[in-house]
């Protein structure tokens, strides 16, 4: 059988506006395939599955525990749920009941985005609450401790480029004020890179996406006390029912960490060497003007930002560069203010140099 673009439809992508959702997020390696393929052609008892591989994963993150799970976000729906059932067996069965009053999740207010769904839909599927801390630009340590109440369950952080960077605590300082007031705090750290500065730092359960640094399939870890990792292991039988993982990916995860362990990332100078011809091409295309720049949140990742100067607006050419096969995508989030960045992550030369014929094309 023969897989195929024009088999469904569908038109070729090359994803230069990183790792994400819309586009599947990542590509996955030969390792990762094997084990998924070793996955698919075998039976497991799955609960065993899920639990020795989550005492892998906990030995090579130096962990308490690990679990996996089939997203970052069930990754915070059940982490919700965990902290505000506890292990009661009748929360599990019954997870909107209202027999349990603290059920208040107090997050930063900057933090309560929308990364593809809001957060607050995550909580609440989780039988949470949103509580905002703070302002829109701005939440201290202070901000975050007037919201706790005697109904508050736990404390969520989001460490994104989505959210707010500026006047927003840090990670050790909401740890901080979680530990005064004996509440466990959540990370979600879909897309951070560094699997082990988040529970160094003190918090009680971390969160990541499978697919996106880790370049595993789809899947979502969540490391942290084995107290809290046994209460969210028992939402398989309640609301993770719905939010199941195959026994390929978790094997293709499991292997996913593991190579990623090993071998790393993309390094921001290796990064940097590759969008120098690149952008250097794209500054020769009359209307655009390209610089390199490094992420907005502080990660090692750089980006190509080209300001769009021409005839055209960035919106226009944006749209233009989706149009065709292959349909180019790009980072939108400045495209108000004239510009459009690229990703190279997961785009390689060739590509690079199809983005550029385009561009010249558009413009």
């Amino acid at each position: 059988m023969t897989i195929s673009y024009e088999k469904f439809g569908l038109k070729e992508v090359i994803n230069a506006s990183g790792k994400m959702t819309i586009l599947g997020v990542s590509k996955v390696s030969q390792h990762v395939l094997a084990a998924q393929r070793f996955g698919g052609e075998h039976f497991f008892e799955m609960s065993e599955l899920s639990l020795q591989t989550g005492k892998f994963l906990a030995g090579l993150l130096q962990v308490e525990a690990a679990q996996i799970v089939a997203s970052a976000s069930a990754g915070i729906a059940q982490s919700v749920a965990a902290l505000i059932g506890q292990g009661d067996l009748y929360h599990v069965y019954h997870p909107y009941t209202e027999k349990i009053q603290r059920r208040e999740i107090v997050l930063p207010k900057g933090h309560n985005v929308d990364y593809g769904t809001p957060v607050e839909v995550m909580v609440a599927q989780g039988g949470g609450k949103v509580v905002e801390a703070g302002y829109a630009n701005m939440c201290s340590p202070e901000h975050l401790a007037l919201a706790i109440t005697e109904q508050t369950a736990a404390l969520l952080y989001i460490k994104s480029h989505h959210t707010v960077q500026k006047s927003m605590l840090s990670v050790a300082e909401a740890v901080e004020v979680a530990n005064q007031h004996d509440l466990p705090l959540i990370v979600d750290a879909a897309a951070e890179e560094d699997l082990f500065k988040y529970i160094q730092a003190g918090a009680d359960l971390v969160i990541y996406s499978g697919a996106k640094a880790i370049e595993g399939p789809s899947a979502g870890l969540v490391i942290g006390k084995k107290e809290y990792i046994d209460w969210l292991r028992l939402q398989s039988k309640g609301i993770g029912r719905a939010m199941k993982i195959g026994k390929d990916n978790i094997l293709g995860f499991t292997q996913a960490v593991e190579d990623y362990l090993a071998e790393g990332s993309e390094s921001g100078s290796a990064m940097k060497k590759r969008l120098v011809p690149f952008v250097e091409a794209l500054d020769q295309i009359s209307g655009l003007s390209a610089k390199i720049v490094q992420d907005g949140a502080g990660r090692e990742i750089y980006r190509a930002s080209v300001t769009v100067q021409g005839a055209k607006t960035a919106k226009e050419v944006i749209t233009e560069l989706k149009a065709e096969s292959p349909a180019v995508y790009t980072r939108e989030y400045q495209a108000n203010n004239g510009i459009i960045e690229f990703d190279i992550r997961s785009v390689d030369t060739a590509e690079m140099d199809q983005i550029v014929q385009r561009l010249k094309e558009i413009m």
